[in-house]
């Protein structure tokens, strides 16, 4: 059981904002979810591994959150403290052809920094929803491109809690899958290697790929981006729209009528909502068409 009192003075000593019994909805894209017992802001990769020193020493249960963009919280919360890698982690530097990025700076403030350095290489990355640390652990990408195309190396704390570094060459990247995902891993900072390019041309192809997605996707809607990885041999959006599921809906959790990867949030769903609905599709879709669907973003719980 975590003594609030004793984490906050902790977390007092790091310089870390720690908010107890806070409520996860907001800090998540799904806007879904119950409270944590705390919620600690990092800082540095430091004050990340001091932390995991303090609740592993201390037995207390904790999860990770960048942006929260593929992740879903139960209804019921998450009983332990979650680790915050978001703004006050966020730093991003550029050297030559080079981008090295804090754990919590979002992906898209990553690719302007490029774009306003001429560096080419992440154009197709602009507009995923999530932090750069989230988006190398999941191998994020997009229109073709992947985390994978661009990574050069990583710094992360291990099972230990010691601070490591790892090149792009060991981290095992293939679709949405890495070797962090396989481990009790934290991101805390990744270093891009781009090609010069033209600025006002990178920015004509981000500006392409925003508007792409914004005629395509129900951005307009709370999600956790797409809903299901993609199978071997198909799309998920495809067979959903094969099954006639556009639309269908359980409690406030629907099947985007704009693009049927997506199940978002019209505005009440709970958690509850988001997972039957997945299972009901999942079994619709197998029952159809023979292809096992698998949910892509994370379930806290």
């Amino acid at each position: 059981m975590v003594n609030i009192s004793e984490l906050s003075a902790f977390c007092d000593k790091l310089g870390c904002k720690i908010t107890p019994e806070c409520s996860l909805k907001e800090f998540t894209t799904f806007r879904i979810g119950g409270p944590c017992r705390a919620l600690i802001s990092i800082n540095s990769a430091h004050s990340a591994a001091e932390l995991l020193r303090y609740l592993k020493a201390n037995e207390v249960r904790y999860g990770v959150l960048g942006r929260g963009s593929n992740i879903i919280v139960s209804d019921e919360g998450f009983d332990g403290v979650i680790l915050l890698i978001g703004s006050d982690f966020a730093g991003i530097t550029v050297e030559d052809d080079t981008i090295k990025c804090q754990a919590g700076a979002l992906l898209a403030s990553a690719c302007v920094h490029a774009q306003q350095h001429g560096l080419t290489g992440m154009e197709n990355l602009f507009g995923i929803p999530g932090t750069v640390g989230g988006a190398l652990f999941m191998n994020a990408g997009a229109y073709g491109s992947e985390m994978k195309d661009v990574v050069a190396s990583a710094q992360y704390i291990d099972e230990n809690c010691n601070i490591c570094n790892i090149s792009a060459e060991d981290m095992d990247l293939s679709y949405r899958h890495s070797a962090f995902s396989q481990r009790s891993c934290i991101i805390t900072s990744v270093t891009m290697k781009l090609t010069k390019g033209e600025p006002a041309a990178i920015k004509a192809a981000m500006t392409e790929c925003m508007q792409k997605r914004s005629s395509k996707q129900p951005l307009e809607y709370p999600s956790a981006g797409s809903t299901f990885k993609r199978p071997e041999g198909s799309y998920a959006s495809l067979l959903i729209d094969q099954c006639g599921l556009k639309g269908m809906s359980r409690g406030g959790a629907q099947v985007s009528e704009k693009h049927s990867g997506f199940v978002i949030n019209k505005g009440d769903a709970t958690c509850s909502d988001v997972l039957e609905l997945c299972e009901d599709i999942k079994k619709i879709v197998f029952d159809k068409t023979g292809f096992r669907l698998e949910l892509e973003p994370v379930i806290l719980r």
